[in-house]
C-alpha cells in the first residue's frame, strides 16, 4: 500500500479554528444536531434524458422526504423544478436497442418507448403493480420488461403486449396418470374411456392450435408444488428462461419481535424482524432453464462446479461435533454434518451494488450465472450450454476468509462471447475478461480497488471509479476493453458516482468534499475541465468556518503498515498539547470514512467541531475491516473481530500522545453501530486506556445478529463458538472499569435494542460502577429526529466534559 502523509486536503476554503469566533458564532449543539436541510440537499440519482440533450436529478424538499425532479441543460447550467405536469413528459433512466433505433424508460412504474428517429412516444403499460427492467430483444422488434417474477413481450409493430411464459409452480392437472385402480375403472366403464377421451381429444386441439396461432397467449409451464421462484431472466431472443428457485415454504427459523412501546393506537405493539445468526441458514437455491418454444424445463446441475463437494469449515466442523458429541448431544452433532454437495445462492442484485446474478449477452446466444456458496467461502461465474443443459465454471473465486459483499459485476463484451468480470484475487478488486474457451487477462492490475465498471455502448471502454492516487481519493478512470493502461479522467479526489451519455462523449459527475454535499457536473468523456451544474448548499452552512480535517498515516505496531485517518485540531499543531481527545469509530465494520469526499457521518463530523471549540482534539479512523484497503485489510478480522481494529485505535491513540502531545490519560472514545461495538471493545478488552467511552446502538453479542453479515466474519455459532465468544462484548462485561454509556434506539430492527439492555442487565449483576444507558422510544437504528440526535449528542458531550477534562 502507498505511503503518504497529507496534509490540509479539502475542497472548500477553511479558516483556522482559532479565528472562527471572529467569522461566523460559535457552534452549538442545537445548530448541529438540527434538521440538516439547513445544510442543503445532496445531489441524487443523475441521469441523461433519451438525447443525451439533458440530465435529470433529484433533490429533497426542505421540511419534507418528498424528492422532486429537476432537469438541467449541460450547455448552459441551466436547472428547473418539474412540477407535476413537466414530469409527467420527463425521461426515466433509458435503455436502447442494439441498432439505437427505439429507446425505453420507466416513468411512475410503467414502460414507456420512444422512436428515436421520430421521437414519437407510446406508453406501454399502464398499470397498478410496478414493472421493471425494460430491455430489447436481440432482433430490436420486442420490448422485454418483467411484473415481479412474470416476463412480458411488447410487439412493437403490432402494439401488442404478452406475457413470455406462464409459470405455474403446482403440478400439471392434466398430466396426472391413473393408478391401478383408476386403470381398472376406464377398464371396465366405457362411459368413463370415452369421457376421457372427449377430454384428451380437446387438450390435444387446444394445444395445436396454440402451437399455429402466435396470437394466443402462451400455455402455462408446470414446474411441480416443490419450489418456488426467488428470480427469473429472460434471454434476449425470448427463447430460454433462467428460473432461480428454492424450496417451497421453507421455514426462516424463529424471528425476535420489537416492541413498540409509543403508538398511535395507545397500546404496545410487537413487530416481528430477522432471524438471528445460526438459527437457520437462508434457504439452498437451485437453476432451471426453460426452453419457451417447446414448454421444456431442463435443471441446471451444480455438482460440477469446482470446489462444490469441498468442506472449508472442516475442522471447525469436526471439533465441534466431537465436543457435541462427547456431551451426549448426539441430535445436534448430527446436525453439523456437512452436505455432500454446499448449498448455494445466486447472487443478485440485491445482494451486491452488480446488475445481479444472471446475465445474458446482446445476442441471447450466451448467459452466464454467478453463485455463492451459503458458506461464502466460494463464488463461481459459469455459463450454459442451452443445448447440453449444463454449467459449465468459468471462474472460481474462494476465500478461506469470505467473498467480499461487493465487487460482484459481471456481464458481456460487445462480442457477446467474452465474460467480463471483477475479482479480488490479487487482494484488491479488479477488472478482468475471459473468452467462454479461453484463458483470463487483467484488464486492471494495482494495489487499489476498482468498482462501478461501466462498458460504454461501442464496446471500445470500460469506466470505473478508482482510489489509485491514495487509497482516500476517488475518481473516475477508463481502459480500453482489450487492456492496457488506464488514464484518470476526473480530478476531483472525491468522485461519488458517474454516467455516460447515450454516445458515450459527455461524463455526468457526482462530486463532493469534506463539507460539501453531492453536487453534478459534466465534462468530456476523455477527460478535461468540468462544467459545474449545481450549488445547493445553503449560505448558512457554507458561511461557517468548518476544520479541514487533516488526512493522517498512522504507523501500525502490528505489521499493518498505515492505518489511515482524519485528525481534527487546532491549526497550531503546539495548541494542541495537553489537550483531551477524543477517538470517533465509525459504523458498519466495511465503510470507508477516511475519503475526501462528503462523509455519512456528517453530524458527528460538526460534532468534532464542536469538540475542538471546546478544547479537544478528534481522531477518526479507517481501522481494519474498513472499505478501500483491499482484502487482507477487509479480512484481517475473520473469527476475531474486534481484535485488529482494537490494536489499530490504540495506535490511533499513540499518535495523538506522541505526534500531538495529548494528555494520554484523557482519551475518549465513541461510535455507533460497529462503532458503538468497538467503543465496548475498547474499553472492557482494554481497560485503562480510555477515560470514557459511548456505545451507540451497539452490536454486545454476535449470536444476536443477522446471517447475512455476522456467518461471513464469525460463521455459524453452533460451528465456531470460540470465534463468537471471543469477539462479543459480553463476554469481557467483568473487565469493565472506565464509564460507559450506551445508547440505543428502542425500535431499532437492526441491531435489537436487547443487546445493549442484556449487557446492561450483565453489568448490573456484576455491580459495576459508571455505567448508563440512555434509551430512545421513537427511533430505529437511523435516528431521524432532530431531537433525538440533540439529546444523544448532548450526554455525549456531557460525558467527555465530566470525564475527559480536569474538573474545577
Amino acid at each position: 500500500m502507498r505511503r503518504m502523509f497529507v496534509a490540509g486536503l479539502v475542497a472548500l476554503a477553511t479558516v483556522p479554528a482559532a479565528a472562527q469566533s471572529a467569522v461566523t458564532p460559535s457552534l452549538d449543539l442545537e445548530t448541529v444536531m438540527a434538521n440538516p436541510d439547513w445544510i442543503g440537499a445532496a445531489v441524487t440519482a443523475p441521469y441523461w434524458s433519451v438525447d443525451g440533450k439533458s440530465l435529470y436529478y433529484t433533490l429533497k424538499r426542505d421540511g419534507s422526504k418528498v424528492r422532486d425532479l429537476y432537469r438541467v441543460d449541460p450547455a448552459s447550467g441551466q436547472s428547473v423544478k418539474l412540477d407535476a405536469a413537466a414530469q409527467a413528459q420527463a425521461d426515466g433512466p433509458v435503455t436502447f436497442d442494439r441498432a439505437h433505433r427505439y429507446a425505453t424508460f420507466l416513468r411512475h412504474g410503467d414502460v414507456f418507448l420512444v422512436e428515436l428517429a421520430s421521437g414519437r412516444r407510446v406508453q406501454v403499460t399502464r398499470t397498478p403493480e410496478a414493472e421493471s427492467a425494460p430491455s430489447f430483444s436481440s432482433d430490436g422488434r420486442m420490448l422485454q420488461f418483467r411484473q415481479g417474477n412474470t416476463w412480458y413481450r411488447y410487439d412493437i409493430a403490432a402494439g401488442v403486449t404478452a406475457p413470455a411464459a406462464v409459470l405455474k409452480f403446482a403440478d400439471d392437472p392434466q398430466a396426472k396418470q391413473p393408478d391401478a385402480l383408476g386403470n381398472e375403472q376406464l377398464k371396465l366403464f366405457k362411459t368413463l374411456r370415452q369421457l376421457k377421451a372427449d377430454k384428451d381429444g380437446l387438450r390435444e386441439n387446444d394445444d395445436a392450435l396454440a402451437a399455429a396461432d402466435p396470437s394466443r397467449a402462451p400455455k402455462p409451464i408446470w414446474l411441480g408444488d416443490k419450489i418456488d421462484a426467488v428470480d427469473t431472466e429472460l434471454s434476449p431472443d425470448g427463447r430460454w428462461m433462467l428460473v432461480v428457485t428454492q424450496p417451497k415454504d421453507y421455514a426462516e427459523g424463529k424471528a425476535p419481535q420489537v416492541t413498540h412501546f409509543v403508538t398511535d393506537s395507545g397500546y404496545a405493539e410487537q413487530r416481528e424482524t430477522r432471524v438471528y445468526v445460526g438459527r437457520k441458514d437462508p434457504a439452498p437455491q437451485a437453476l432451471l432453464l426453460l426452453d419457451l418454444l417447446n414448454r421444456k424445463s431442463y435443471p441446471l446441475a451444480i455438482e460440477g462446479l469446482p470446489g462444490i463437494k469441498d468442506d472449508p469449515l472442516k475442522d471447525l466442523r469436526n471439533k465441534a461435533i466431537a465436543t457435541l458429541e462427547k456431551a451426549g448431544k448426539q441430535d445436534q452433532a448430527k446436525a453439523l454434518k456437512a452436505p455432500e454437495v454446499r448449498g448455494v445462492r445466486i447472487i443478485s442484485a440485491a445482494d451486491d451494488g452488480g446488475g445481479g446474478g444472471i446475465v445474458w449477452s446482446d445476442d441471447g446466444q450466451n448467459v452466464a450465472v454467478q453463485l455463492r456458496a451459503i458458506d461464502n467461502k466460494d463464488r463461481w461465474i459459469a455459463s450454459v450450454d442451452v443445448d447440453k443443459h449444463t454449467l459449465l465454471n468459468q471462474h472460481r473465486l474462494h476465500d478461506d476468509a469470505w467473498i467480499n459483499w461487493n465487487f460482484n459485476d459481471f456481464g458481456w463484451l460487445k462480442d457477446n462471447r467474452t465474460l467480463w468480470y471483477m475479482s479480488e484475487e490479487t487482494g484488491f478488486s479488479q477488472l478482468y475478461s475471459k473468452p467462454l474457451d479461453g484463458k483470463a487477462k487483467a484488464l486492471t492490475t494495482g494495489k487499489f480497488e476498482v468498482s462501478h465498471p461501466q462498458l460504454t455502448d461501442d464496446g471500445q471502454w470500460f469506466y470505473f471509479r478508482s482510489n489509485q492516487v491514495a487509497p482516500y481519493s476517488y475518481d473516475v478512470y477508463r481502459v480500453a476493453a482489450h487492456g492496457g493502461e488506464s488514464s484518470r479522467v476526473t480530478q476531483y479526489q472525491g468522485m461519488d458516482d458517474f454516467a455516460l451519455s447515450p454516445n458515450d462523449r459527455q461524463l455526468a459527475v457526482l462530486h463532493s468534499s469534506p463539507y460539501m454535499l453531492p453536487q453534478l457536473a459534466v465534462q468530456d468523456a476523455a477527460g478535461g475541465a468540468p462544467h459545474e451544474l449545481t450549488n445547493t448548499m445553503k449560505p448558512a452552512f457554507t458561511a461557517r468556518s468548518w476544520i479541514a480535517p487533516r488526512i493522517v498515516g498512522v504507523p501500525s505496531t502490528h505489521g499493518a503498515g498505515t492505518v489511515w485517518a482524519k485528525y481534527y485540531g487546532p491549526a497550531d499543531k503546539a495548541a494542541a498539547a495537553g489537550r483531551p481527545a477524543v477517538i470517533f469509530v465509525h459504523g458498519a465494520g466495511y465503510l470507508q470514512n477516511v475519503t475526501l469526499s462528503w462523509s455519512n457521518y456528517f453530524r458527528e463530523q460538526m460534532f468534532h467541531n464542536l469538540l475542538v471549540q471546546q478544547g479537544y482534539v478528534v481522531l477518526d479512523l479507517d481501522y481494519r475491516a474498513s472499505e478501500g484497503y483491499g482484502r487482507d485489510w477487509r479480512t484481517a478480522i475473520y473469527r476475531q473481530m474486534g481484535h485488529p481494529e482494537l490494536d489499530d485505535l490504540l495506535d490511533g491513540k499513540a499518535w495523538l500522545v506522541k505526534q500531538q502531545g495529548v494528555d494520554a490519560k484523557r482519551v475518549g472514545i465513541y461510535g455507533g453501530s460497529y462503532g458503538g461495538f468497538m467503543t465496548e471493545m475498547a474499553l472492557l478488552r482494554a481497560p485503562g486506556e480510555f477515560a470514557a467511552g459511548s456505545a451507540l446502538r451497539p452490536v454486545s453479542d454476535w449470536r444476536l445478529y443477522n446471517h447475512e453479515y455476522t456467518s461471513n466474519i464469525l460463521n455459524d455459532p453452533q460451528l465456531d463458538p470460540e470465534a463468537y465468544a471471543a469477539s462479543s462484548p459480553i463476554e469481557y462485561a467483568d473487565k469493565l472499569q472506565d464509564p460507559l454509556l450506551i445508547q440505543h434506539g428502542l425500535i431499532d430492527d437492526n441491531v435489537l435494542a436487547e443487546d445493549s439492555i442484556r449487557l446492561y442487565q450483565r453489568l448490573i449483576e456484576l455491580h459495576k460502577k459508571n455505567f448508563w444507558i440512555s434509551l430512545y422510544p421513537m427511533e430505529r437504528h437511523s435516528f431521524v429526529h432532530p431531537d433525538s440526535w440533540y439529546d444523544e449528542y448532548r450526554r455525549i458531550d456531557e460525558l467527555f466534559n465530566t470525564w475527559l477534562k480536569p474538573q474545577p
